[in-house]
C-alpha cells in the first residue's frame, strides 16, 4: 500500500477537529483508523486497515476496527465501496469515480465524469430523480498492460469479471 501524499504535521489535529465537529468521541482507535484510511489511495479492506492499525495500536481488536469503520462511514468521513472480495474503504469523500484493474485488483480514483447530462436524460425518459451516481470502470492498469501485474493467481475481481460477459458500447 503506497501513501497518497506526505503526512502533514497537523494531520492529527485535523482528524481530532473532524471527529469533534461530528460529535464523535475522540478515541485513539477511531483517530488512528481514520488516519490510516485517509493516508492511502489503495481503498483498503477492513482486514488491511486492522493490520495497519495494529502496528500503531497492538491491542486493538478486529471488532473495534470494523465498528469504527462503519461509524466513520455513516458520518461521511469515509466511503464504503462494495467489492467482490468484501467491503473496501475510501478516505477520499469528494465526488470521483473508480477504475478497477481486472488483473491485479487494484482500485484507482479517477476524476468524476459529468453526470448532469445523464441525470437529465434519465429524468426526462423515466421520471426518476437521481440523487447520486457512481461510475465504475474495469480494465487493465498501465502496470498490468506492461506485464508487471500478477499473472499466476488472478484476483477475486478478475475471476468474477471473467465469468461475466461485459457489454460493449
Amino acid at each position: 500500500m503506497r501513501p497518497k501524499r506526505p503526512q502533514a504535521a497537523d494531520a492529527g489535529a485535523r482528524t481530532r477537529d473532524t471527529l469533534r465537529a461530528r460529535g464523535l468521541r475522540l478515541t485513539e482507535p477511531r483517530r488512528i483508523i481514520l488516519d490510516v484510511v485517509r493516508a492511502t489511495d489503495a481503498h483498503p479492506s477492513a482486514a488491511l486497515v486492522y493490520r495497519l492499525v495494529r502496528r500503531r495500536l497492538p491491542g486493538v481488536s478486529l471488532a473495534t476496527v470494523y465498528r469504527n469503520l462503519r461509524v466513520l462511514a455513516a458520518q461521511g468521513l469515509l466511503t464504503e465501496r462494495p467489492d467482490v472480495a468484501g467491503m473496501r474503504f475510501d478516505g477520499n469523500t469528494t465526488a470521483h469515480d473508480h477504475f478497477t484493474c481486472v488483473v491485479c485488483g487494484r482500485i484507482y480514483d479517477v476524476p468524476p465524469r459529468a453526470g448532469g447530462g445523464v441525470r437529465r436524460a434519465l429524468r426526462s425518459t423515466t421520471g426518476f430523480e437521481v440523487l447520486d451516481h457512481r461510475i465504475e470502470f474495469y480494465g487493465r492498469c498501465a502496470r498490468c498492460r506492461r506485464g508487471g501485474g500478477s499473472s499466476g493467481n488472478p484476483s477475486p475481481t478478475r475471476r468474477t469479471y471473467a465469468r461475466q460477459k461485459p457489454q460493449r458500447d
